[in-house]
């Protein structure tokens, strides 16, 4: 049997004011025929489902389409909610979904929920396991020594009876750790994940029951420890980190006589994400100038700025989203120790040392003004300064 490994859909997503639900809904119909054209049984989706708690009415038609879709096709469907999904929201409907093979897994309610059917002669048990913190799981394991995302996720199974004869899947939505290297991070779940250190990771070791472990949490397509446990990578490049993303969609294939078989089929999105970098002149030269309907991040060499950068680029470029400098200038900025400038110095005379700094010359009655009302509005400094 077929099945489809997906992740981190975040329906309903924006790049700065541009909407992505074209975007999303060209790569979802591609999904499809990928499901028609490998006769596909299963899509797994791992999380993230939406892009925030509260999806706005174009996501929510998105994912009703996509799930009727596969529903039409006969396609069963095992997903869970990740850290960016309301629990309540996707878990709305899930026993009627159900009756038509649309399995939901929102809230953890103390038991790993899971999907048995035959295949042939092969049995096929898949796991749904929902984003989860320590102390949703501590709550119904009162016996176990639950500290960490680690700890929770043993135990929870520890607690679950898993026929070892059976091909056993695991579709989950945590952050998952090799022995010496984390994943490979992009896009919204780095800075979340990176802040919390040694506490959210789970060693993938944990998973040594399960024949394929179909992971969300992760943008960047990877295996984590074992080619089997794997994390699909959102389907689009939803930031700049992941501009040099190839997207794929793993293709799962089970069955009693070997090994799960992996295959990584490429996606191709209706508009691609760049980061071109040079002078405005060179960028916008017509022999450079192509697939002007991507979605492109500019870095411009240009000594002096570019008054309306902006607006020259989108004439050229309309989905430009964004622009900035990598000039002498930013790069004496990368090398003021802002700590040692800032000792034992009034507000003017800091303004006027940075000012110095980073332009060679003297700031002027009329900027330092500036200055000092954008300071007070902030609460930087006080009326008398």
């Amino acid at each position: 049997m077929k099945f489809l490994h997906l992740g981190d859909l975040h329906l309903g997503k924006t790049l700065s004011d541009f909407d992505l639900i074209e975007d999303q809904r060209y790569i979802l119909d591609q999904i499809l025929r990928i499901a028609d054209k490998e006769s596909i049984g299963g899509v797994f989706i791992a999380g993230d489902v939406y892009d925030k708690s509260i999806p706005s009415e174009a996501a929510t038609r998105l994912l009703d389409y996509f799930l009727i879709e596969l529903a039409k096709k006969e396609i069963k469907v095992f997903m869970v909610s990740g850290n960016h999904d309301s629990d309540d929201r996707l878990n709305y409907g899930s026993a009627l979904f159900a009756s038509n093979q649309i399995f939901i897994s929102a809230v953890f309610d103390g038991t790993l929920h899971k999907q048995s059917f035959a295949d042939g002669d092969t049995e096929i048990a898949i796991y749904m396991l929902p984003f989860v913190k320590a102390s949703q799981v501590r709550h119904y394991f009162p016996d176990e020594d639950i500290r960490n995302y680690d700890d929770a996720v043993r135990a929870i199974i520890k607690n679950t009876v898993i026929n070892k004869k059976h091909k056993n899947i695991l579709v989950a939505h945590q952050f998952v750790a090799g022995r010496e290297d984390d994943p490979s991070f992009a896009g919204s779940e780095s800075v979340g994940t990176q802040s919390m250190g040694l506490v959210e990771k789970i060693g993938y070791d944990c998973f040594d029951d399960f024949d394929y472990v179909a992971l969300g949490h992760i943008h960047s397509p990877q295996k984590v420890g074992r080619d089997e446990i794997r994390y699909s990578g959102s389907p689009l490049k939803y930031s700049l980190s992941e501009a040099n993303n190839e997207k794929t969609v793993p293709l799962i294939t089970v069955s009693v006589e070997e090994s799960v078989r992996i295959e990584l089929v490429p996606l191709k999105p209706m508009r691609n994400m760049r980061h071109i970098k040079g002078t405005l002149k060179e960028l916008l030269d017509k022999k450079n100038v192509k697939a002007t309907e991507d979605y492109i991040y500019a870095t411009l060499t240009d000594e002096d700025i570019v008054n309306d950068a902006m607006g020259i680029f989108q004439q050229v470029y309309p989905n430009t989203v964004r622009i900035d400098y990598d000039n002498s200038h930013t790069k004496e900025i990368e090398q003021v120790d802002i700590s040692r400038i800032a000792e034992n110095k009034t507000f003017p005379e800091l303004i006027g040392d940075f000012y110095r700094q980073m332009y060679g010359c003297e700031i002027t009655e009329e900027e330092m003004d500036v200055m000092r009302t954008v300071a007070r509005e902030a609460g930087v400094i006080n009326e008398a300064d």
